[in-house]
């Protein structure tokens, strides 16, 4: 019997009550389809850190490392000063355990309304690859005469093309086992010259000598806005840089109902270091413990851990199962009353 071994990270706010419905969908998964789930827990997050001072030492980071992947609920507290969450858990993780892609799937399931007049679920079905280690969220800069009239800021989009090929390469793989077969790379090559210098050479020499059968095309970040608005149904795979990518996976989102529907693999192909899975809605503090959290985006979030896990038919059980929740609808219900119809769906 397979065993896969999770951290389990249920953060704050909402994340503790999401995070238990999908640790019970997937025992029930795994009991039925023949693997093992071992699970530790882990309290990081702003309740642990404003208790602690401690945000994810050096010692814990090396403890996660021997898992196979990391369930994240969700971190953030208002009572946090912004950015020591995000830079010390999260950012610490996806660098320190070279989780480089992070995968977004923006797909309209059936029973949720989108805000673009005349789409559906055959037009919203697509995914986004987004370099998760470089460009500017690496912190390359700083500040002169801080306070002063003449202060400075610079940060820098920075990529090696280690990094550039090693995403273009995941993201051309990934659009090889889809249907249409067609990647298109988001950038912005009429303004940052350099960076998409690079990017856009590795994309057209990777396509040319390993992909010939992925079609490829290009589109400045602006206009793949507007397309993902117009036109989703242009879209199969995109792959872009971490900037462009958080901006982009957002306005996916809520062409697919919002956060509550969004889920996000932080990802090392390799299997080298675990991946992290997460739904991207935040902590939510305003309706904590008040039955008012949608648990889909997490259910949906586990779905992606089973694909990666290499548990394909369990996560096409979970898949059927969420498709099944909402074309009853699930307006006006709970946590727990959504959580029910879930497991009316599972397989028995």
């Amino acid at each position: 019997m397979t065993l896969h071994r999770i951290a389990v990270i249920p953060g704050d706010g909402i994340g503790p009550e999401v995070v238990e419905i999908g640790l019970e969908v997937l025992d029930h998964v795994a009991n039925k389809h023949g693997f093992k789930i071992e699970t530790e827990t882990f309290p990081f997050g702003g309740e642990h850190y404003l208790k602690t001072g401690e945000v994810l030492s050096d010692e814990s980071l090396v403890k996660l490392k021997n898992f196979d992947v990391i369930f994240l609920g969700a971190v953030g507290s208002p009572d946090v000063r912004a950015g020591i969450l995000e830079q010390g858990i999260l950012l610490k993780l996806r660098f320190q355990l070279d989780q480089y892609i992070n995968l977004r799937p923006v797909k309209l399931y059936p029973g949720i309304d989108t805000p673009i007049k005349g789409k559906g679920i055959d037009e919203i079905d697509y995914v986004v690859v987004r370099e998760n280690t470089g460009g500017l969220y690496t912190g390359v800069g700083g500040l002169s005469m801080k306070g002063t009239e003449d202060e400075v800021a610079v940060q820098s989009m920075v990529y090696n093309y280690k990094q550039v090929s090693r995403c273009i390469r995941y993201a051309f793989e990934l659009a090889e086992k889809r249907p249409r077969k067609t990647l298109a790379l988001i950038g912005k090559t009429n303004v940052l010259t350099h960076v998409f210098d690079l990017w856009e050479r590795v994309f057209n020499d990777i396509g040319t000598s390993e992909f010939p059968g992925v079609s490829r095309e290009y589109y400045h970040v602006d206009a793949a806005c507007m397309y993902m608005v117009k036109e989703p149904e242009r879209f199969d795979v995109m792959v872009t840089t971490n900037m462009f990518g958080d901006i982009i996976t957002d306005l996916g989102a809520i062409t697919q109902g919002g956060m509550g529907m969004a889920a996000s693999g932080n990802l090392d192909p390799s299997k080298t270091n675990p991946s992290m899975f997460e739904p991207v809605h935040g902590s939510a503090p305003d309706i904590a413990g008040q039955n008012k959290a949608n648990p889909l985006a997490t259910v949906i979030t586990v779905k992606m851990m089973l694909d990666f896990l290499g548990e394909f038919d369990a996560a096409v059980e979970v898949d059927n199962a969420i498709s099944a929740t909402l074309t009853g609808g699930i307006e006006n219900l709970g946590t727990s009353e959504i959580r029910a119809k879930i497991f009316q769906n599972l397989s028995s």
